[in-house]
């Protein structure tokens, strides 16, 4: 079997690509903390995906598999996330006696953030249908490569401790562990410019 096409996602496309991540984050630990129900995770996601990393769409670093199996959207280096839709989202959505641990769970997060210019990858996810097969690998291989190019690090915060490894392999090092209350773990990652 060859390896699936790697596009950058034009906005017409974004629907299926969101539909895609959403698939693809269906065992997140932390999302589903956040909406452990089927109905609340299914109205919440694509807010949070396009809070979190929507800009990706208009800065041409979103990525999809052909067939949209699974997708990553990367910010490039000042661009950042929406952080007033991602806090109304929380008020909107969030059981509010998880609210203040997974606001305290973000605020240290931004103790890990690079302050000098960088890609950050908010969201990479392969359909769980598709998952296992390699996807995930390839979709962070093709922009890493960007993140190479430009000598510039690339920053995420893993929240899930099963992708850790994976993104080990492709440079990335554990930088701290985040974990507030009952708010499942936070591992934020740096790579430097290979």
């Amino acid at each position: 079997m060859t390896n699936p096409e790697i596009l950058t996602v034009s906005d017409k496309q974004a629907a299926a690509v969101i539909q895609s991540i959403v698939l693809g984050f269906a065992n997140d630990p932390i999302t589903r903390w956040c909406w452990p129900s089927a109905d609340a995770y299914l109205a919440a996601m694509p807010r949070f995906i396009m809070a979190s990393g929507g800009k990706a769409f208009v800065n041409k670093s979103a990525y999809t598999l052909e067939g949209y199996r699974g997708a990553a959207l990367w910010l490039p280096p000042g661009i950042a996330p929406d952080d007033e839709a991602l806090e109304q989202l929380v008020v909107d959505t969030v059981d509010p006696s998880k609210q203040e641990e997974l606001g305290a769970a973000f605020k240290e997060l931004e103790n890990y953030h690079p302050d000098q210019p960088h890609w950050y990858l908010p969201l990479i996810a392969v359909d769980s249908y598709y998952q296992g097969q390699g996807l995930g690998a390839l979709l962070m291989k093709h922009a890493v490569h960007r993140c190479d190019e430009d000598g510039l690090e690339a920053y995420l915060e893993s929240s899930n401790p099963a992708n850790v490894s994976l993104y080990q392999r492709h440079g990335f090092e554990v930088v701290g562990e985040i974990e507030i209350g009952s708010v499942p773990l936070f591992t934020p990652m740096i790579r430097t410019p290979r």
